[in-house]
């Protein structure tokens, strides 16, 4: 299991982290969710070892982070740690001596018959699944994966996550960020970080709660959107229409006027976290 308690972390003097706590117990999949500078790679340094808190605690399988022994973890960093001159089978095969263990087959994510392609002429789709590979080449029983799925379609995204769910059900604590908000249904629990702070926790369910937006539709002008943005409220085009977060419905039919339907509804996951963050 991974545990972070009351964390706070800095760079030469400015502080990224303010008292971060979270928990990821083994054979579950939790997400870090948030915008670039949210602290989510932090995050995951702290527990990789590679950075030091200021203060709080931090344990895997109940020891210190800094002391344990690498290989019960693997990890999948954004810029995904292969080496472009060699081929896939010699990144693979490198990975596997350096823990020690039999080189895996590459079976396993489909991808044998690129096995004598360098890792820099294939496609970006290809490159994070064998990442993926090599990560787990040691089978971790932590698994860290920081923005797995960026810039991968979405067939691509649903393959990789479907070995996410294999690697938890195996047995490992996943912890993983993302910035695609409907990943997080893929997720036992996620953790909403802002300005290196945490903001909500729980299923999604539990984030969203009893949230409400505004829809809007109708004829509403340029003038009347600005407008709602600098009362205080965001807006998000919804299909035909617009959802607003931060404002009431009150508020909202006043400012777009005749010409506007208004609607109080239920908010989406990504409407109450626009709403959490703000």
């Amino acid at each position: 299991m991974l545990t972070l308690r009351e964390v706070h972390a800095g760079y030469g003097g400015t502080r990224v982290l303010h008292d971060v706590t979270l928990h990821v117990p083994a054979g579950s999949i939790v997400a870090l969710l948030g915008a670039n500078g949210a602290g989510k790679t932090t995050t995951m340094r702290i527990l990789l070892g590679l950075l030091a808190p200021t203060s709080g605690e931090v344990l895997i399988g109940g020891q210190v982070a800094q002391r344990i022994d690498r290989h019960v973890m693997g990890y999948v960093p954004q810029g995904l740690g292969l080496y472009r001159d060699l081929t896939v089978a010699e990144n693979l095969a490198f990975a596997a001596a350096a823990f020690g263990v039999p080189t895996p087959p590459l079976t396993e994510e489909g991808l044998e018959e690129f096995a004598d392609r360098r890792v820099g002429e294939i496609s970006l789709g290809l490159r994070r699944r064998l990442a993926f590979i090599v990560a787990r080449c040691h089978q971790p029983s932590v698994l860290i994966l920081d923005e797995p799925t960026s810039g991968v379609g979405p067939l691509g995204r649903a393959r990789l996550w479907e070995t996410i769910h294999e690697t938890a059900q195996d047995g490992a604590a996943v912890l993983v960020s993302t910035h695609h908000m409907e990943e997080a249904e893929e997720c036992d629990r996620v953790i909403l970080m802002s300005a290196g702070r945490e903001i909500a926790s729980g299923s999604v369910a539990d984030v969203v709660g009893g949230a409400s937006s505004v829809a809007v539709s109708g004829d509403v002008t340029d003038e009347a959107l600005r407008s709602l943005t600098e009362t205080g409220g965001t807006v998000l085009v919804s299909g035909g229409g617009w959802r607003v977060v931060g404002l009431d419905s009150a508020t909202v039919t006043r400012i777009v006027g005749p010409a506007g339907s208004v609607e109080e509804v239920p908010a989406s996951f990504e409407e109450a976290f626009v709403a959490l963050s703000r």
